[in-house]
C-alpha cells in the first residue's frame, strides 16, 4: 500500500497555479489519509477563488491517481483557519482592497515611479486586479508615464472614479493640476489629499493597491502608514553607496511603523552595450543585494539601465505593455510573481474597514 510520505513526494510536483512553488511548500496540504478504499488529500487553501481551488484539486487527483496501489483519490477542504486580527486602534482597511503595497526609495532619481508603474502593470499581466496611487504629491509623474490626460469623474455620492489604463486603476494629483504647476503644499494639505485618495475613491474590488511614495521619509510617508494597513514595503535603490545609505533609512522607516519590508530592488544595476554586447556597471553592482542581506530582507532582483524603459515611459506606454517580450519586462514579471508568492504564504489578517 502506498504511504502518506510517498504521496507527499508526488504532491511536490504540483505547482500552485501561476507560481513556481509547489503546494506542499506553500502549506496547502493539511493531511493525507490512506485507506483500503483509496486516498483522501485534505487541502487548507489560502485563497477564496473557486477556480484556483478547483485547478489544484484536479492536479492533485491526476498526480496521486497515477501511483500504483491507489484505487481512488478524493480531495477535501479543511475549515479555513481562524485569521489573526489586528487591533481596532490600528489603521482601517480600504473596502474591497486585499493588499496595499508601498514602493519607496530613500532618495530621488533611482527610478522608483518607473518601477512602481511597471510592477503594477506586471501584476495586471499576471491576472490580478490592481490599483495605483501616485502618492508622490510633489512630483506626480505617473500620468506622464501612462499617457493620462483626462480628469477623474465622480459618482453620484461624490466618490472619485479612478482612471482605467491598461487594466490598471489609477489616481494621481497630476490628473487634477495643470502641467508645470508646482505643488507647494504644507503637511496638513498633503494629509487631506492622501486621505481622500484612500477613502473617497471608488476602487471596487482589488487584489493589490500599489502606492508610489515620495522619496525620503517625510509627512506623506507618515500619513500613509497611519491611514492604511500596509501589507508591506518595497525599497528601490541603485547600486552606488550614496543611494544605499538612504536605503537604510527607508528600511528603518518601515520597521518603525511595524510594516514588513517585502524586499529590495536594485534598479539601473547594469547596462548592456548595444554595439558590442558587453555588460557595463556605471553605478557599481551588487550593493542592493548586500544591503538586503545585511538587514535580513529579501532581494527581489536586478533591473538593467535600458533606454527602452525611458522611451516607453516618455511615450506614455510603459515597457511591460509596449514590449512584453523585452528582457526587462520579463524581469518585472518575475519580481511581481515573487511578491505575490511571498504574500500568499503569509498569514491572512482580517482588517476593520472604513466606508
Amino acid at each position: 500500500m502506498v504511504t502518506p510520505q510517498q504521496i507527499l513526494t508526488e504532491l511536490k510536483k504540483v505547482k500552485y497555479p501561476g507560481f513556481s512553488r509547489d503546494i506542499v511548500s506553500f502549506g496547502l496540504i493539511k493531511d493525507v489519509e490512506v485507506g483500503s478504499l483509496g486516498v483522501n488529500v485534505v487541502l487548507a487553501p489560502t485563497t477564496a477563488r473557486d477556480e484556483v481551488i478547483e485547478e489544484i484539486r484536479s492536479m492533485v487527483i491526476e498526480v496521486v491517481g497515477k501511483l500504483a496501489g491507489v484505487p481512488k483519490v478524493e480531495v477535501s477542504l479543511s475549515d479555513p483557519p481562524q485569521p489573526a486580527r489586528r487591533m481596532q486602534s490600528g489603521p482601517a482597511g480600504i473596502p474591497g482592497v486585499a493588499h496595499v503595497l508601498a514602493v519607496a526609495s530613500g532618495k530621488g532619481g533611482v527610478g522608483k515611479s518607473t518601477v512602481a508603474v511597471n510592477l503594477a502593470l506586471s501584476l495586471v499581466k499576471l491576472g490580478h486586479r490592481v490599483g495605483l496611487v501616485d502618492a508622490d504629491v510633489y512630483g506626480p509623474s505617473v500620468p506622464k508615464m501612462l499617457g493620462l490626460h483626462d480628469r477623474p469623474q465622480a459618482t453620484n455620492d461624490k466618490r472619485l472614479i479612478p482612471i482605467d489604463c491598461y487594466g490598471l486603476k489609477v489616481i494621481s494629483l497630476g490628473l487634477f493640476v495643470a502641467d508645470r504647476t508646482p505643488v507647494i503644499w504644507r503637511g496638513p494639505m498633503i494629509n487631506k489629499l492622501l486621505t481622500q485618495f484612500f477613502r473617497e475613491v471608488d476602487w471596487g474590488e482589488l487584489d493589490f493597491l500599489i502606492l508610489d511614495l515620495p522619496p525620503g521619509t517625510g509627512d506623506a510617508q507618515l500619513t500613509i502608514t497611519q491611514q492604511v494597513p500596509l501589507t508591506g514595503g518595497v525599497i528601490v535603490t541603485t547600486p552606488q553607496d550614496v543611494a544605499l545609505e538612504d536605503v537604510k533609512r527607508g528600511i528603518a522607516m518601515f520597521q518603525q511603523v511595524k510594516t514588513p519590508v517585502l524586499g529590495v530592488i536594485e534598479n539601473m544595476s547594469y547596462h548592456i552595450c548595444i554595439g558590442c554586447g558587453e555588460r557595463g556597471e556605471p553605478f557599481g553592482h551588487g550593493g542592493g543585494s548586500r544591503m538586503a542581506e545585511q538587514f535580513g530582507v529579501p532581494f527581489l532582483g536586478e533591473l538593467p539601465l535600458v533606454r527602452a524603459v525611458r522611451e516607453a515611459g516618455d511615450a506614455g506606454t510603459p515597457l511591460v505593455v509596449a514590449h512584453p517580450e523585452h528582457a526587462d519586462s520579463m524581469a518585472y514579471r518575475a519580481i511581481a510573481a515573487r511578491l505575490v508568492e511571498d504574500i500568499s504564504a503569509r498569514p491572512v489578517e482580517v482588517l476593520p474597514t472604513v466606508h
